[in-house]
């Protein structure tokens, strides 16, 4: 006889092992297919970030300043009459370039030509006059010794002819000063140079030192550009200065030419208190004509050149808690974050004193991805577009 004990305990075992089964099977359904090899999130951290890179090289590069200059004329002369009278006639044109010497302006001469005549004639009445005078004191004299006249008739005749040889030294002065007068009826240019704007024109009345100038002249070849640098600077200003390696150019913001060369040749007795600057002028001989006075030009002063600087694009250097950094390729292609020190900038480029050598290549974009040892790809360079 069975036992039905039996087949009720094998029944209850066969039922929950199909259950297990059956759950096995759900869950399994419910997480979906297993994932492919290598897909995890420790496979992320390994996949190589896209970079663009530069290059660090070694050239020379200018040790210089860039500042605004303003441009002043060598020298400046404003024409003013000197005596009074109607202008007859103006020689030149206005912004016409001159000589020294060359005649600019004429007044009427007539009103001091006459005047000249009247003091002539008078000098020549007064010569006259104490010529006959001296020639009797010479009689009164004999006659004193002869016993004739006497002692004062003498003085009296010699303090005459005295009085008049005075006068003909003072008519001979206002003869001179005549003179002077119809010299000043013609005004010549003091200086060669450039003629501005003609004040006065022909026909009208001029007056002696008169508070508006005629014309101005300026001379323009060469001029001068003042500019300031900062009272830090000066030391080492000096120092290079009398190296003999100071150079420097000024440029009009919008000229598209080469920009001028000139020299230093003045440095101030003082630093301004209020802004911390000194004043420093160049001479520029201006044969081209390019700087106009009164002009603002970009100066760059070039205090040397540095033979071997190692020089990177601005954009590889980056801030950091523990300074400047950058991200060097090393050849297996992964990033090593490298301390540099940052002597200085010019332009797009940074100068550093140390942390990168000669040929390496340097991340300029792509930095924030970056850990030290990723994986990196280089991305090509994207060239200018075509033009349409």
């Amino acid at each position: 006889m069975r036992n039905p004990v039996g087949k009720v305990i094998a029944g209850i075992l066969l039922v929950t092992g199909l259950g297990g089964a059956a759950c096995s099977r759900g869950e399994a359904q419910a997480s979906g297919p297993a994932p492919p090899a290598g897909s995890g999130r420790g496979a992320g951290l390994s996949a190589a970030v896209p970079v663009t890179v530069g290059q660090a090289v070694q050239k020379p590069v200018p040790l210089d300043l860039e500042t605004i200059g303003n441009v002043i004329a060598a020298s400046t002369v404003a024409v003013h009459a000197q005596i009074t009278g109607e202008l007859t006639s103006v020689n030149f044109k206005e912004g016409d370039d001159v000589t020294e010497g060359q005649v600019l302006f004429t007044l009427d001469k007539r009103p001091y030509e006459a005047a000249l005549l009247q003091t002539q004639a008078q000098l020549d009445k007064d010569v006259a006059q104490a010529a006959n005078a001296r020639a009797q004191a010479t009689r009164y004299q004999d006659l004193l010794s002869r016993g004739i006249a006497t002692r004062e008739q003498v003085d009296q005749m010699t303090t005459q002819a005295a009085a008049l040889d005075a006068t003909v030294a003072s008519d001979r002065a206002a003869v001179e000063s005549a003179k002077v007068q119809l010299d000043y009826c013609t005004i010549a240019s003091p200086l060669s140079g450039r003629t501005g704007l003609l004040q006065v024109h022909r026909g009208n009345l001029v007056r002696a030192n008169d508070t508006q100038p005629i014309i101005t002249i300026n001379r323009i070849q060469p001029v001068y550009v003042s500019f300031s640098i900062p009272e830090a600077m000066l030391p080492a200003f000096k120092r290079y200065l009398a190296a003999g390696t100071v150079k420097v150019l000024a440029k009009a913001p919008n000229d598209e030419g080469l920009a001028s060369t000139g020299q230093i040749d003045f440095i101030d007795n003082a630093v301004d208190n209020t802004t911390g600057m000194i004043k420093i002028k160049g001479t520029f001989p201006n044969v081209d004509r390019r700087l106009w006075p009164g002009q603002f030009v970009n100066v760059t002063v070039t205090l040397t050149v540095e033979p071997a600087a190692i020089v990177v694009p601005n954009a590889a250097v980056q801030s950091g808690q523990q300074g400047n950094f950058v991200y060097v390729v090393s050849p297996t292609e992964t990033a090593e974050l490298r301390p540099v020190t940052v002597a200085r900038t010019r332009g797009n480029e940074s100068i550093l004193a140390r942390g990168v050598k000669p040929g390496e290549t340097v991340v300029t974009d792509g930095q924030l991805r970056l850990v030290p040892g990723s994986r990196v790809t280089i991305k090509p360079a994207v060239g200018p577009k075509a033009a349409s």
